[in-house]
């Protein structure tokens, strides 16, 4: 019996289908819900552009940004069933089926930008990369997306008990809806893509993220006030499907893993550079920034890490993750 789900998904294969040009050789098409411009979206036009280099046009990448392909729900399906040949989904999107992902999802694991990245490019991060293939998948790089903190069209949040009473819109994970729940909020799921409407229609009323994201949605002309909880270093994954990859050459397919493992440089210093802009921006517009006690809000997500770290690989994870730091 097909479902609303499967319907959805075989509706945006066909689309995809007919958006990808035929006999252009070796061309991969890449969605991601963000914009031109995003830093997710610059590192994987880089990436077309050496592979394209490095072949001779040969592999080339064409990109569907801006939910061209609907959401990244959406994308992770038409790549599994290679509709689509890769994508940039946030990790939040995978920790349900992919449970050893979570440990990126995890509240107030990461202490710093460098301390996500030192675990992402090392052992730990290897590890987490090799967990897709089962499911239809491939990891090629993480990328960043931190760090987050709420924001919100009613006032200034500064310790958990001023989240009381807030719907915040969570990602459609079981730990990020847990982890707001626990930090005070009424947590409500929902798609990247409808918040700043939802925003509008007070349908909710804030919402985390990151500075582009915020920026980029415009979500700050309908949430001004941003509190720096850092409550989150969770990164974004950029997969491919297998199916695809299988059909290449083993030359070409560590070329591929070679190139997207070089693109993380490259979408580290544009994304340094544009959080650094869209924060600049956002207070030119008005958004004021609430100082947070940071430990009241760790403290108030401690059932939460406890309850996820019952899990003896996601333990072991955690302990090696929190020793890098």
């Amino acid at each position: 019996m097909l479902t609303r789900r499967g319907l959805s998904v075989m509706g945006l294969s066909a689309l995809a289908a007919g958006c990808a040009p035929k006999g252009t050789g070796d061309l991969l098409t890449a969605a991601d819900v963000q914009p031109n411009g995003h830093p997710t979206v610059s590192a994987v036009e880089w990436m077309g552009k050496e592979l394209a280099a490095l072949t001779g046009g040969r592999i080339n990448i064409r990109q569907y940004p801006s939910s061209q392909l609907g959401s990244e729900d959406d994308s992770i399906g038409l790549a599994r069933f290679g509709a689509i040949d890769i994508c940039r989904v946030a990790v939040a999107a995978l920790n349900n089926a992919f449970p050893e992902t979570r440990l990126w999802s995890l509240p107030y694991v990461f202490r710093s930008t460098e301390h996500v990245r030192a675990v992402v490019d090392g052992p730990v991060g290897t590890d987490l990369l090799n967990v897709f293939e089962g499911r239809g998948l491939v990891g090629l790089a993480y990328y960043e997306a931190a760090p987050r903190c709420f924001y919100n069209a009613r006032h200034p949040v500064h310790e958990p008990k001023d989240l009381r009473g807030l719907k915040i819109r969570s990602p459609q994970s079981d730990i990020f809806l847990e982890a707001i729940r626990a930090m005070g909020a009424n947590p409500t799921p929902l798609t990247f893509g409808i918040v700043f409407s939802s925003l509008q229609t007070r349908l909710i009323d804030g919402a985390e993220n990151n500075w582009p994201s915020y920026q980029s949605s415009r979500q700050f002309e309908v949430a001004p006030h941003w509190s720096q909880t850092e409550h989150s270093y969770s990164p974004d994954a950029l997969l491919i499907s297998k199916e695809r990859l299988d059909r290449f050459s083993a030359a070409d397919r560590d070329l591929i893993r070679d190139v997207a493992r070089r693109s993380v440089a490259v979408m580290r210093e544009h994304w340094d550079k544009r959080s650094a802009e869209a924060q600049a921006q956002v207070l030119q517009a008005g958004v004021k920034i609430a100082q947070v006690d940071k430990a009241a809000f760790a403290k108030s997500v401690e059932p939460v890490l406890q309850k996820y770290l019952k899990d003896s690989k996601l333990k072991s994870l955690f302990e090696r993750a929190t020793a890098v730091a």
